[in-house]
């Protein structure tokens, strides 16, 4: 038997942790929960949406009546310009300040435009705003993380499409891992990391989903959800503000069709979420070892309505996924777009 058949674990490059694989498991019955689909056609304005143009926001404030990408500080931030620490409660209990701002990122002024539905020019604009975001937060910050949460599933407090950018004093616990794991892979080989990965992947071919001069877009080797998605520069760029124009233009268009595959997959507006990894800001220009790349975390798992939980085995042991990144792969690419 394969390994499409027989459970097995791989290995996260990034991160070092490890995945277990249990192909055998998809054919399982399933009598849990099944979640409901959204609307298939929002509206373009919707008078009650905080995130609309002209429309007052929970925080209080009033949106202006924007025209396009429109940027404004988060009303209820998860970091402010002064972090607590709380004092010394014991030897054993580390509690460090944390320092940062966050923003909201609407990608424009049509409730219904998400970023698959949008056209390449308005996704482009998007990218420009992404780096100029990454530019300006990271002459002021260790780490800026962009991303966003799209869908009621994934916990998205407003269907406006729109993202986020949190700025933080710290790098963060998953980008740490990743830059330690990129160092130390590019000193013991004196190779990019990612730049090995995209060279395996294009040989195979198994695990890639898009592909354009700039851009790869695969079903990582060690993807934890069902049909995640890593989509990597294939040029020597480590951050987005560091995107010519071409790769930008490029990057419009694999966005259009990665996305549009989502949705294609089971015929309904994709949840995920997603995030953009660059070279922490803190490290300056030591980022040899570095590639810029976005994850994608779609949590659908068989259907519209149905959704891989992360509990049990993977809250108390290792992430588990039902089918192999090579399936998923082959079911993305499958999609007509």
């Amino acid at each position: 038997m394969s390994r499409d058949d027989l459970p097995h674990r791989r290995r996260n490059l990034l991160t070092g942790e490890w995945v277990l694989v249990s192909p055998h498991r998809a054919m399982r019955p399933w009598q849990g929960e099944q979640s409901p689909v959204a609307a298939d056609n929002p509206p373009s304005y919707d008078p009650d949406c905080y995130l609309c143009p002209g429309n007052a926001r929970t925080g209080g404030n009033t949106n202006p009546a924007y025209g396009q990408t429109f940027v404004f500080p988060n009303d209820f931030p998860a970091l402010l310009s002064e972090g607590g620490d709380g004092g010394q409660e014991h030897p054993l209990f580390q509690i460090s300040p944390a320092r940062g701002e966050a923003r909201v990122i609407c990608y424009s002024p049509d409730h219904s435009r998400t970023l698959a539905r949008m056209d390449d020019p308005a996704r482009a604009a998007v990218i420009d705003c992404w780096c100029d975001l990454s530019r300006e937060l990271g002459a002021k910050w260790a780490h800026v993380q962009l991303f966003e949460n799209k869908g009621a599933m994934m916990g998205a407090s407003s269907p406006h499409p729109h993202g986020q950018v949190w700025a933080s004093d710290f790098v963060p616990q998953i980008v740490a891992q990743e830059d330690a794991r990129q160092r130390a892979h590019a000193s013991a080989s004196e190779m990019c990391l990612l730049e090995e990965v995209i060279a395996a992947e294009i040989s195979a071919g198994e695990r890639v989903v898009e592909e354009n001069d700039h851009w790869l877009a695969i079903v990582p080797h060690w993807a934890a959800w069902p049909f995640e998605t890593l989509l990597v520069a294939k040029q020597d760029v480590n951050r987005l503000e560091n995107l010519d124009t071409m790769a930008r233009g490029e990057l419009a268009t694999i966005l259009g069709r990665l996305l549009g595959r989502y949705d294609g997959l089971f015929g309904v507006d994709f949840p995920y979420s997603m995030g953009w990894h660059g070279a922490p800001h803190s490290i300056g220009d030591d980022t040899a070892h570095w590639r810029l790349h976005a994850h994608f975390h779609p949590p659908l798992l068989r259907s519209a309505t149905i959704r891989k939980h992360m509990v049990g085995f993977e809250l108390l042991a290792e992430t588990q996924r039902d089918l192999t990144p090579e399936q998923a792969a082959q079911r993305l690419r499958e999609v007509a777009i």
